[in-house]
């Protein structure tokens, strides 16, 4: 069964449209125009359009430029946007014009299209409710799109990926207090150090989790100032005065953030230098997350032919082929997640430097790849802390054996009779496959009753 087409028009002519879509001809063409892969406009970004779009409504009400009939309308439109109720009349492709005008459009049409229909109008007629004149009054694509963008990042960031920081960091901080009188062989290099605990060393990833999360709050601040109210080009032409403090004031009442006008709109509008910085902010937890993980794969490798100072839960069969493996899967799916969320961090890094004059055009594959970050490092974060590192268990037995037979146990030799020396009994006992102790004797550089007091791991720490 062919569906039925209505005709709409813009500044082209006219497009045919499914006569069950709310969307006008500007989405219409953007349809057939990009044809450009599987990637969508995120839902994030749609449900940042519906506040925006609110916000800007609000504001112009109260500024005296918006009818209030007209105005409380758009209002309810957008209230649906926001709850995602009509999410399948945004269909746009990531691959679009590098300013966002298309999705801008979508959401503006779509919005007039709605109430029209609700108010028993002609779908398409422009009439009561116009999408430019009334739904983007005092906005341009250039400044509504990259204040959508900080929206939906900042949003996203503190409902998502904050909480989840928040629990890893609490979770680290438990094994540290739970493995902290654990004594075991430090490593340098790959090869045996002094001593530790199992609780430093766990200590020590708590810490790097802890860092980055300051540097994303820090880095997320930069979020809260908007690029609303420059319209075209920064300098706000067809915007009342005032529009970008009432836009946000109204903003406010419905989000988590503290948006504030950017200082200079030629600035935000041009660049979007605060989302590489937030984006590198994001690759800095990866490459942490990602030392961390390599630390407790290998100490966890083996079980028996490894280091195997670790017991890692054991979720799933780990070979198709060799029966009762077990293998480091949710490390391994963090680890793909870091690698992914660095690349998408390149791609911002390029998106980035690729604007020209007063418009950055790289804007919906800015956004596209720093909400898939985001997604993704909360989600595989969570999965990580639930099905891993909570069940994390120490092999004492490993620990102990491999503390025990470390030569570097001698350091701590090295004030009482000097490194030359100390270094003698080490290579001794490698050497001739002794234990320290018998190699100290042999050379005879000190008592068995001082290398006892002297050589003692807990002293080492």
């Amino acid at each position: 069964m062919t569906n039925k087409k209505r005709i709409e028009y813009d500044s082209l002519g006219q497009k045919k449209i499914d006569k069950n879509r709310l969307w006008g001809a500007q989405t219409q063409r953007s349809l057939e125009n990009f044809k450009i892969g599987n990637e969508t406009i995120p839902k994030e970004v749609i449900i940042a359009l519906g506040k925006q779009k609110m916000a800007a409504a609000l504001a112009n009400m109260e500024i005296g430029v918006l009818n209030k009939k007209i105005g409380n309308q758009i209002i309810d439109a957008c209230k649906k946007i926001i709850n995602l109720d009509l999410i399948s009349d945004f269909p746009l492709s990531v691959w679009q014009t590098g300013s966002g005008t298309q999705t801008n459009m979508n959401a503006n049409e779509v919005i007039s299209n709605y109430v029209i229909k609700k108010m028993k109008g002609k779908i398409g007629s422009k009439n009561p409710v116009h999408p430019n004149d009334h739904v983007n009054l005092s906005q341009s694509s250039n400044d509504t799109f990259p204040t959508v963008m900080h929206i939906a990042i900042n949003e996203l960031t503190i409902n998502k990926l904050i909480p989840s920081l928040k629990i890893i960091i609490k979770e680290f901080k438990k094994k540290q207090n739970e493995f902290k009188k654990i004594i075991k062989i430090g490593r340098t290099h790959t090869q045996d150090a002094t001593p530790i605990t199992l609780g430093n060393e766990f200590s020590a990833f708590k810490e790097q989790i802890e860092s980055c999360f300051d540097r994303i709050l820090i880095a997320k601040k930069e979020l809260n100032f908007l690029a609303q109210g420059g319209t075209a080009v920064g300098s706000g032409i067809n915007s009342p005065k005032n529009f970008d403090i009432v836009f946000c004031k109204h903003l406010n009442k419905m989000t988590e953030g503290k948006y504030k006008p950017s200082k200079n709109k030629y600035e935000a509008i041009a660049t979007h230098d605060s989302l590489v910085n937030f984006s590198n902010s994001l690759r800095s937890l990866s490459v942490a997350l990602i030392k961390i993980l390599n630390d407790i794969r290998f100490l966890a490798s083996g079980p028996r032919s490894g280091i195997g100072e670790l017991i890692i839960p054991a979720n799933e069969p780990g070979s198709s082929i060799m029966p009762g493996k077990v293998n480091p899967t949710q490390i391994e799916a963090l680890s793909m997640v870091c690698t992914q969320v660095i690349g998408n961090s390149t791609t911002v890094d390029l998106a980035g430097m690729s604007g020209h004059f007063q418009l950055n055009a790289f804007k919906p594959v800015i956004v596209y790849n720093i909400i898939q970050s985001v997604n993704l490092l909360s989600d595989a974060i969570i999965s990580f802390n639930n099905n891993c590192l909570k069940g994390i268990k120490p092999n004492k037995k490993n620990i102990n054996d491999h503390l025990n037979n470390s030569l570097m146990l001698v350091t701590s030799l090295n004030k009482s009779i000097g490194y030359d020396n100390a270094a003698k009994i080490a290579k001794k006992a490698y050497e001739e496959n002794l234990t320290l102790k018998q190699a100290a004797l042999k050379l005879n550089l000190i008592s068995e009753k001082e290398f006892n007091i002297i050589v003692d791991p807990k002293k080492m720490i």
